[in-house]
């Protein structure tokens, strides 16, 4: 439900406010996934955890690129109310063509759970890679985050999480690096935007615990972010902020010409990009 007036924030946050064409560009990526489940060699419907929404597709690193350089898990967006993994394996194509494993996860999602719960999917998600990934062909150890938009957000969660706390047989950095596309980095300015909270239903204190820009990272693991150069207004002012609170380990935003908040992504499907060229690079660490 969204309210009749557009506030302040809601312009600022929501780009379906303010982007053409979204339920083409959402078809086209459930097109282009199902061939892409069609053809990449992998795993469908992994369990890492034990409900209906813990489940992961799995893409294997091509066998023609050598020896697997690590494991990305993608996150996706949606502001943790829309889409699932069924809508982005086509973001796998290139990646394994490249010699990446690919673990894409769901989630559950608001209103039925709270956005903490959707953090704990994640952290049980990044956990359950660190120990089985080289179950299919990836090396041990070497599990990076990509994700997009709310996505974006979790994957800089993960990069707050004290991993020994969780589960005493992983290390403090158990996510090596993590790149955000798009990112949210603190949560409040979602309470004054009905057309997300209304669904969300985000308070000022619960923001607090699920704001990386208010948590300190865990480790020096690297965050990596990218903008499309015409990204809503919200998003820039979000990406400012987790430099200014990160400081270092932030590495110098990616900024891609003529993109808008949700074709920026496409970018990981060519290997001439900065965005794919850095993902690469990223994992070579």
């Amino acid at each position: 439900m969204m309210s009749k007036t557009p506030t302040k924030n809601d312009l600022l946050y929501n780009p379906r406010l303010s982007v053409a064409g979204v339920p083409d560009i959402a078809m086209r990526w459930q097109r282009e996934s199902a061939r892409a489940r069609g053809a990449l060699p992998g795993y469908l419907d992994v369990p890492y955890g034990s409900s209906d929404a813990e489940r992961m597709y799995i893409f294997r690193a091509s066998p023609g690129a050598g020896a697997c350089r690590g494991t990305v898990m993608f996150i996706h967006g949606g502001y943790w109310r829309a889409f699932g993994k069924s809508d982005f394996s086509f973001l796998a194509t290139e990646l394994t063509r490249a010699g990446v494993t690919v673990a894409v996860p769901d989630y559950s999602l608001c209103p039925q759970v709270t956005v903490r719960d959707i953090v704990l999917q994640m952290v049980q998600a990044g956990a359950w890679l660190y120990r089985n990934a080289s179950n299919f062909g990836a090396p041990a150890g070497r599990v990076h985050i990509v994700g997009h938009s709310a996505g974006g957000h979790l994957a800089a969660m993960l990069l707050a999480c004290l991993w020994p706390s969780y589960a005493a047989d992983l290390p403090v950095r158990t996510i090596r690096s993590a790149m955000s596309i798009s990112g949210i980095y603190d949560l409040s300015a979602m309470v004054d935007a009905p057309s997300i909270n209304d669904d969300v239903r985000l308070t000022r204190m619960t923001c607090d615990e699920v704001s990386p820009s208010r948590l300190p990272p865990a480790s020096d693991a690297p965050l990596h972010v990218a903008l499309g150069e015409r990204e809503i207004g919200g998003f820039t002012l979000q990406d400012k902020l987790i430099r200014k609170r990160w400081g270092p380990i932030v590495q110098a935003p990616i900024m891609w010409p003529g993109d808008n908040h949700f074709t920026v992504r496409d970018r990981l499907l060519e290997p001439s990009s900065r965005l794919f060229e850095a993902t690469l690079a990223m994992l070579d660490d």
